[in-house]
Order: C-alpha cells, then sequence, then structure tokens
C-alpha cells in the first residue's frame, strides 16, 4: 500500500512543472534556456518530493486508509454542570454554569447576599417566556419554581398573597375553592406571578390595567439591602417603580394581588371589515369588558372578539352554524394542494391533517414557504375563511375565555401608544393599524396572520408602557408576528432577518408619529451603535432612567440582578456624560 501511495507521489512530482510556475512577474513566456536553471528546477522538484516522503513516513497511513469513510466532525457534549437556557420561541439562548433555585425566603435572601458580597451576577429568571430573552445571563441567574405556595387568602377583602414563583395557572386553581379570580390575564397562563408583573404584562379592556395594577404589596429581596416591604403606603415612590420593575431592582419573592369574584363571560366572535370598525369602534370600546381585534393582511378580514358577563335577559345561541370540521375545511385543503405544489415527502392523504388545529396547520403551511408573499396570502385568506366559518358564542369561566392559542415559535414586537379616554377615543389606534396594513402592502412584506390589537386602562407603574397621571386615559397594544414553524437553521435565520426588517420599517413608519413603545419582554436591543443610542435617548423621553437608575445603584451598586440586555437600554451615566 505505501509504494502504490508513493509510486503516485513520484508520478505527480516528476512531471514538467513550467506548465504550473506562476506568471504574474512577466507579459510572456519565458522558456528555460540554460542548464543552471534545469539545475534549479530539479533540485526544487528533488526537494517536493523528499518533503512528501518524509512526511509520509513520520505520519504513516493506516492499511485500510484509501477505504475507511470520512467521520463526522461531532461537537463534544456540554459539561454536566452547565445549563442550557432558552425563552419558549428558542429566539434566544444562553449556557450557564450558576442557576440557583431556592425553596425558601432565608435561603433567596442568603443567595443574593453572597452575590453581593462576591460581585457575582444573579440575574432573576421566570418561566423564560419572554420573547426578548429579558431575563437570561450565562452569568448567573435564580429561579423561584421552588417557591410556588399560596400564603394566605382573604375572602373578605378578595385579596391573596403568594411567592412568586406560583405560575399563573396554579394560582387560578388555587384561588377557585374560594370563588375568587384574577381580574384580567395575558393570552397564555404560564408564566411565573414575579415576572408576570415585572415586565408589565396585560390583557384586553379598556376599563381593565395591566397586571401590575393588580399589585397591593410585594416582599423584594435585594442585594444591598437585603428584604424590604413595599406597599402605597410603605415608600409608595419606590414600590410604584418597583411594580413593573423589570428584575433589576429585587427579586420579588411574594406578591399580594387584588382578586375578583370568580365569573362567567360569554364570547362573542364575528368577522367584520376595517370600515364597520370605524363606525362601531366607540361604541364596542365602551361596552365591551373584554375586547380585541384580529386583523387579516392582505384582506378585508377583522375578527372581532367581545367578552362580557352573561345577561340575565337574553342567553345567546351557542351552537355555531359550522362544525370545527367545516370552518378548517379550506385550510386544509389548501395545506394538501400546497403540499403536492411543493413535493414534499409527507402524504397528500395523511389522515393526521384531519387532526391539527388552526395554528398547527399554519404553522405547516408556512413552513413550506414562509418568506414567499403569495403563498402567505393564500394562507390568510384561508384564515380568514376559517374566521368566518367560526362565528358564534361561547361561554366559561373567565381564565378559560380570555386565554387565546399564539401559535408555535415565533418573532413578535408588540406596541403601547396612547390612543385618548374612553369617554372620546382618539381613533388613533384605528389609523395605526390602517397605516400599517399599507405599509404591508406596499413593501410586500410577507406578513402572516393574526396582527392582534387590544387595549388597556392606565397604569401608575411609572415604567409601564402604558404609564399615565390621568385616570381616564385608555392605550391601545398592537403585536406584530412572524412565526418559525421549523427547526431548520437556515430557514429561522431568514424568516429573522425578514422579521427585523419588517419590524424596522414599522419602527421608522409609525412609532414616533404614534408615541409608541415596546413590551418590555419584546423590546430588542440594536447591534449598531447609533441605533442603540437613538434607542436610549427615546425610553428617556417617556421613562423616569434617572430615578430607575438610582434605585438600582441604591439596591444593587454591584448590579448582581443586571444583564447585557437591561445595561444597554439603561446604561448608569457618569456624571459629565448626564450633564452633556
Amino acid at each position: 500500500m505505501r509504494h502504490l501511495l508513493l509510486s503516485r507521489l513520484l508520478r505527480r512530482t516528476t512531471q514538467p512543472l513550467h506548465h504550473h510556475l506562476p506568471r504574474a512577474l512577466s507579459s510572456a513566456p519565458s522558456p528555460i534556456s540554460s542548464d543552471a536553471e534545469l539545475r534549479k528546477y530539479a533540485g526544487y522538484a528533488l526537494l517536493l518530493l523528499g518533503c512528501g516522503a518524509a512526511t509520509y513516513y513520520s505520519f504513516p497511513f493506516p492499511a485500510d486508509a484509501l477505504h475507511k469513510k470520512a467521520v463526522p466532525f461531532k461537537y463534544a457534549p456540554l459539561p454536566e454542570d452547565l445549563h442550557a437556557v432558552s425563552n419558549w420561541s428558542g429566539t434566544h439562548e444562553v449556557h450557564t454554569r450558576v442557576l440557583l433555585q431556592p425553596d425558601s425566603l432565608p435561603a433567596l435572601e442568603d443567595a443574593l447576599a453572597t452575590a453581593h458580597k462576591e460581585r457575582r451576577k444573579l440575574r432573576p429568571l421566570g418561566s423564560g417566556l419572554s420573547p426578548n430573552g429579558l431575563a437570561l445571563t450565562r452569568a448567573g441567574m435564580v429561579n423561584l419554581a421552588l417557591m410556588d405556595k399560596v400564603l394566605d387568602v382573604d375572602v373578605k377583602r378578595k385579596t391573596v398573597t403568594v411567592q412568586a414563583g406560583i405560575r399563573v395557572a396554579e394560582l387560578v386553581d388555587a384561588l377557585r375553592e374560594h370563588g375568587l379570580t384574577l381580574q384580567n390575564f395575558a393570552s397564555i397562563r404560564e408564566q411565573q406571578v414575579g415576572g408576570f408583573i415585572q415586565v408589565g404584562a396585560h390583557g384586553t379592556g379598556a376599563r381593565l390595567p395591566p397586571v401590575d395594577e393588580q399589585v397591593i404589596s410585594m416582599k423584594l429581596v435585594t442585594p444591598a439591602k437585603g428584604t424590604i416591604e413595599l406597599s402605597k403606603e410603605k415608600d409608595p415612590e419606590l414600590f410604584y417603580l418597583a411594580r413593573c420593575g423589570l428584575g433589576g431592582l429585587g427579586v420579588v419573592a411574594e406578591v399580594t394581588l387584588q382578586c375578583v369574584e370568580r365569573h362567567q363571560l360569554v364570547e362573542h366572535t364575528f368577522v367584520s371589515n376595517a370600515d364597520e370598525v370605524k363606525k362601531n369602534h366607540k361604541k364596542w370600546l365602551s361596552e365591551n369588558k373584554h375586547i380585541k381585534y384580529l386583523w387579516i393582511p392582505y384582506t378585508d378580514t377583522v375578527v372581532v372578539v367581545q367578552c362580557n358577563p352573561p345577561s340575565k335577559w337574553r342567553t345567546p345561541k351557542m351552537t355555531s352554524k359550522y362544525g370545527k370540521d367545516e370552518a378548517l375545511q379550506h385550510v386544509r385543503d389548501l395545506y394538501r394542494e400546497s403540499l403536492k405544489k411543493y413535493r414534499t415527502e409527507a402524504e397528500s392523504n395523511d389522515p393526521e391533517i384531519d387532526a391539527l388545529s388552526l395554528t398547527e396547520l399554519r404553522d405547516k403551511l408556512l413552513a413550506l414557504d414562509p418568506l414567499d408573499k403569495d403563498h402567505v396570502i393564500r394562507i390568510n385568506k384561508a384564515e380568514a375563511e376559517y374566521w368566518k366559518k367560526s362565528e358564534g358564542y361561547r361561554m366559561g369561566w373567565s381564565d378559560e375565555i380570555l386565554g387565546f392559542d399564539c401559535g408555535g415559535q415565533q418573532w413578535v414586537s408588540e406596541t403601547c401608544f396612547p390612543t385618548g379616554t374612553l369617554a372620546k377615543p382618539s381613533m388613533k389606534d384605528l389609523d395605526y393599524i390602517e397605516e400599517l396594513l399599507q405599509l404591508i402592502e406596499k413593501e410586500d412584506i410577507p406578513a402572516p396572520a393574526p396582527i392582534e390589537q387590544r387595549w388597556t386602562a392606565r397604569s401608575r407603574s411609572p415604567m409601564s408602557p402604558a404609564s399615565s397621571s390621568e385616570e381616564d386615559d385608555i392605550f391601545s397594544w398592537v403585536g406584530i408576528i412572524m412565526y418559525l414553524p421549523t427547526s431548520d437553521a437556515r430557514q429561522r435565520k431568514e424568516i429573522t432577518e425578514e422579521f427585523f426588517s419588517y419590524r424596522s420599517l414599522t419602527q421608522t413608519s409609525l412609532w414616533d408619529d404614534y408615541s409608541a413603545y415596546e413590551h418590555w419582554a419584546k423590546i430588542e436591543v440594536p447591534k449598531d451603535k447609533d441605533e442603540l443610542a437613538e434607542l436610549q435617548a427615546r425610553l428617556r423621553k417617556r421613562f423616569p432612567v434617572d430615578a430607575y437608575n438610582k434605585a438600582r445603584m441604591e439596591l444593587d451598586p454591584n448590579k448582581v440582578l443586571s444583564n447585557a440586555k437591561l445595561e444597554k437600554l439603561f446604561p448608569v451615566l457618569e456624571p459629565t456624560q448626564h450633564a452633556k
């Protein structure tokens, strides 16, 4: 075998070399004309041959070298003490060796005191649901999943005190036996209560504020000052600031929430259009306890969802005109047609297609060609047909009715902006949507459905996007979305790039004109330095950044609770920079 390889090497090295020599230094060929030059090139050949032979005999091939298959490179497994933590959509991930889960208040206090003394990071991490990975840092995190107890229920005052690691769904289940529930809910119920209030989460209803307004009091564990109790009676300024504190002022260990009596709601879902919505918008906002619009790009379809307590005098017909299968048929047919068109491995007659929900079918369809505008338009039109056949009423407990299937993994940007008062709406909420839909069509953005629009009353927490000193102010929340329907890295990268282009267009075209600011769990930090500086200046116009940073430095001078995202959003300026 060695002789065979060596003979091949000899044949290669003894071929004439002048055919392969570079000719960049002369404009015409210069033939070898002297014995000296022949000897020089012969020497080069022998030198090359000697190097090849020396390399071969120093590092010999095994006997079966010519027949061995290449073995793909494999990454070394992660060390056992390294934790991989990602948000729900898989868009942000960190690896950390420090992920603490204290099971009591003293254990949490000790962990933060130690981190403060040793100047180590220990960022509070809830359920990890935030689309922007707000809580993530590889330097170290603390999670309160083991601190999930209900500590007290006061039925008379309709309040509940819980450890902040309890999930919203578990809290609602615990309140059920006491005849109580929470005032409002976000689309999902898997959040830990601490994270739920710290990012200013919200439901919908122009008379109902974001969830931080439900906080009556709380225990905040801080690195520098230990555990402090906050309420509107005890240090009200810090209380309101810390209710929506983004985990930067302390770890919320316990919280007392204002509840309401457990109640049922009747949900009415129907399809409208932009003109009809404009005619009825003021009336609908005022008359409905909960209301939201689902706008479907490239169509004139608006899905209106209204939720109200059951009427004592009128019981609506709960059965829908169409069954679930009839409502989904148009979407299923499109999926089967698309499978044939894109010639995928999946079979168009697969019976499992009939078991898929709307959001699952949407993901399957988008996965075939997520950035083809025409394909996305067909999906949106099929979804519009689904909603037309899903009109009707249903009744259930509020925590069941107010939930919403948001679909699979996704990128999302949600903005909040003022829209007048309940008595006198400015109608800017509908103007915003009209401009957004026009922008999508003008720029040929492959925007999937839905664009969800909701409303809340104001919040007294100064760091809330819906903060206002005027009691009657209302705010609209609008979310744009792009789904990540597969785990294919290249496809996800392309969707990510398209989404950020989509988001950038909405930012430059709409945000300043409408005083719109992103939800804290969905704001992304720009990589460009100039864009970051613009964002920092913009946040200073809306929020009390100096007061927030002052509180951070008093409660956490070593920045134990901080991470790169928080530092970039709220840099602590030196005195000279602040003066400028």
